[in-house]
């Protein structure tokens, strides 16, 4: 059936180049939301704890809780933390984001009920990117709030928007200035401990100058970096395969699929896969967008992909039912294959649907 290998010798090589491209001092953060790209967190977090990873973060609450459930020691910052889950957020021993006036508020009445420990606290600001954090404009008023007793300020950062982007980029610099600039603020505030993060995957390639006092990496430890160049230094830490349910013989004139999605050119064997959009591979993977690799030789997926099935054309391949197919990863790259759909590898390794078998190559 389904399988989504994944690779943990390729997830170590790729943190080992990550570490190769920054400061010893520089403290690595990993990310490990959805799923851990549509890997398996658990497993992607221990094998980065053993490597000695500096932090872990996650998107929400629920999936940092899984991973303390599972054992994971290392600290674990939640990006998004929501109003109603702060409690059980600090029961775990998670630490939050503030970037919100409302969840600093909240944080801080919790934090009066808290005499134990002072809170673990980041500071997020918005820089450019306009989805969350605090507006530059009012950072000497957020820092100082988080100076009280009932707060361990780690770190402050923000998030740029297009690093990726050939440089000079001129969204990119007008954030870097205002990040600069906030920092500049706030070291006047705050102790020598806390750091100051801005680059995420792309930015540890494009713009290592400002590393600052740590680095945040999700995509690129799992093998893309959103650049050509970037990505041949990494490894795809996850394969998707399926397996040839049968393979059919489709006359010149005759249709394939929903609303016959594909028209027969010619005489064709077409071969049908256990795989579909509820699987991960939407519709817009259909008519023809992507092809599949089968025995060394590629196959289109023809019609529209089905809930529960795809089927390709193998008129031309030496194929039986049982074969294994390759959707990405070794043959095809989920780079590749995500933007032959009009999309990004990030959606396609994160759709990855929790049916198909996780296989874990240790």
């Amino acid at each position: 059936m389904n399988k989504l290998h994944i690779y943990l010798s390729h997830l170590e090589h790729n943190f080992t180049v990550l570490k190769g491209l920054i400061k010893p001092s520089t403290a690595l953060i990993g990310v490990v939301k959805a799923s851990a790209y549509g890997t398996d967190a658990v497993s992607i977090a221990l094998c980065l704890e053993a490597l000695g990873i500096d932090r872990l973060a996650v998107a929400y609450t629920a999936e940092g809780v899984a991973l303390k459930k599972a054992g994971i020691k290392c600290p674990i910052m939640v990006f998004y933390p929501q109003h109603e889950s702060l409690e059980t957020l600090l029961e775990y021993n998670l630490e939050p984001v503030a970037y919100s006036v409302r969840i600093l508020n909240k944080l801080q009445s919790l934090a009066v009920d808290n005499t134990l420990k002072p809170i673990p606290l980041h500071l997020k600001f918005n820089t450019g990117l306009n989805r969350l954090g605090f507006a530059p404009s009012i950072v000497e008023e957020i820092v100082s709030k988080s100076q009280s007793d009932y707060f361990n300020l780690i770190s402050i950062y923000s998030h740029l928007a297009a690093s990726e982007e050939q440089r000079p980029s001129q969204i990119c610099e007008t954030q870097i200035e205002k990040f600069l600039e906030l920092k500049r603020k706030s070291k006047k505030i705050v102790s020598e401990t806390v750091a100051f993060h801005l680059l995420n995957s792309s930015g540890i390639f494009n713009y290592s100058e400002h590393q600052h006092d740590a680095v945040r990496s999700g995509i690129a430890l799992y093998g893309f970096a959103n650049h050509p160049e970037w990505d041949a230094m990494l490894k795809p830490v996850s394969q998707l395969t399926s397996t040839i349910l049968q393979i059919v013989s489709v006359k010149k004139g005759e249709t394939v699929g929903y609303n016959s999605g594909w028209v027969a050119q010619h005489d064709a064997q077409i071969a049908t896969l256990p795989l579909g959009h509820a699987d991960g591979i939407g519709r817009q993977f259909g008519l023809g967008k992507i092809q599949v690799s089968i025995n060394g030789k590629k196959a289109s997926i023809v019609g529209n992909v089905c809930m529960d099935m795809c089927m390709i054309d193998v008129t031309k391949i030496d194929c039986h039912e049982g074969d294994e197919v390759e959707l990405f990863g070794f043959k095809n790259s989920a780079e590749k294959v995500a933007k032959s759909g009009d999309t990004i590898s990030y959606e396609l390794l994160s759709n990855v649907g929790q049916r198909v078998e996780r296989i874990i190559h240790r």
